[in-house]
């Protein structure tokens, strides 16, 4: 079975990609916006706050490989927010 539903890319995105990468030909898409955000310091990724603001642009998980595998294995947490 394949999985190609766990990669896409959008090379005419004015924005691709959005992050600095050494290898653009493996930056995934699938999650431009990432869906781990509200779960704030739990989300495990590279971030900062700006002025009360979580900034993500330093974070790549979402875009690597094993990204899908990553954002999947915490999607509990946030359909259990998305709950309250």
């Amino acid at each position: 079975m394949s999985e190609n539903y766990k990669f896409v890319q959008n090379p005419k995105c004015e924005y691709f990609p959005c992050h600095k990468v050494q290898k653009p030909e493996r930056f995934n898409c699938l999650f431009c916006y990432c869906p781990l955000y509200l779960l704030r310091e739990q989300c495990g990724g590279n971030f900062k706050y700006n002025k009360g603001i979580k900034d993500c642009s330093h974070c790549a998980i979402p875009h690597s490989p094993g990204g899908y595998e990553y954002i999947r294995a915490k999607m509990d947490i946030v359909i259990d927010l998305a709950k309250q």
